[in-house]
């Protein structure tokens, strides 16, 4: 019990980080380039691990940690810019919020994982609560915007559950550090053919840079990928539902405005989402189900 609780709240380190992430790149990074921003973010941190872990890919690992880099940075960053250029923010999230039930059932057909009855009703409270949360009537539906953003979703929780999968060949730091390596030096000709010249940096870019590259891409990785060697691949993405969580509570902090009802109801269902889908939860169902079976 004690060590489930200890890897929920060190995985619950990347999805608050991925939300504040939104705050530091609106406030402190240069618009416009949305594929230097990436490349900036991804191979940095990944260089930085790997001075950290001071390991090479060895023999199938060159190309598997290519194919989660591709996965999980490269094409992932992408398609997010892609979404994010052709939606408004709270629809995009949302189809995002799905990736719980994505992470089930690519689990199940992937690794052989079963979903757990509790994680599934979790999965439905808590991607309920985050539409309930991000939910606008002024939302404009683009169909480029929504297939870029479902494939993201989509690509992005393969590549999680393929970690998942080869967790046990290598370390989690040096896993993660050759994705993210190898996914910031894919990003590098997109970048260059599309936005052109890298964009001049000030003072406030940089330390936000720093922020970026740092706390919410090498720290955050390194314990989402954790996470998802230690808990079940439902569990680790309805944590993940604490993204939109953090960038709605943060955005009401900094712009000083109160939680409206409907927000504070939606936080509530996520939070009893991510309660629903705990493995401890699970536990205690399925011996409540034993107990009923055997007086049966």
């Amino acid at each position: 019990m004690e060590a489930t609780v200890k890897w929920s709240l060190v995985t619950a380190i990347a999805p608050v980080a991925w939300g504040t992430n939104y705050l530091v790149t609106h406030e402190q990074l240069p618009a416009g380039y949305p594929l230097y921003g990436a490349v900036l973010r991804a191979l940095p941190a990944g260089l930085i691990l790997l001075a950290a872990c001071r390991k090479l890919p060895k023999g199938r690992w060159w190309w598997k940690s290519l194919v989660l880099g591709v996965l999980n940075t490269s094409v992932f960053f992408t398609l997010i810019y892609v979404a994010a250029q052709a939606l408004p923010t709270s629809l995009a999230s949302m189809i995002m919020a799905t990736s719980p039930v994505a992470l089930m059932l690519l689990a199940w057909l992937i690794n052989a994982e079963r979903p757990a009855s509790a994680a599934l009703v979790g999965a439905v409270v808590g991607i309920g609560g985050a539409c309930l949360m991000l939910l606008t009537s002024a939302a404009r539906v683009d169909l480029l915007g929504v297939m870029a953003s479902v494939a993201a979703m989509t690509l992005s929780s393969v590549g999680y559950i393929l970690a998942r999968r080869w967790a046990g060949e290598v370390d989690v730091l040096a896993s993660t550090a050759w994705q993210l390596t190898w996914g910031g030096v894919l990003l590098v000709p997109a970048a260059v053919l599309v936005e052109g010249a890298p964009p001049a940096l000030g003072v406030n870019a940089i330390f936000g840079f720093g922020y970026v590259t740092v706390v919410a891409t090498a720290v955050a990785f390194a314990a989402w990928f954790a996470g998802l060697k230690h808990l079940p691949a439902g569990t680790v993405g309805l944590i993940g539902l604490l993204n939109p969580v953090t960038g709605v509570l943060l955005g009401t902090l900094v712009a000083g405005d109160g939680l409206t009802g409907r927000q504070v109801a939606g936080i509530a269902l996520v939070l009893i989402g991510l309660l629903l889908g705990q493995p401890l939860v699970n536990r205690i169902h399925s011996g409540r189900k034993a107990v009923s079976n055997r007086a049966g």
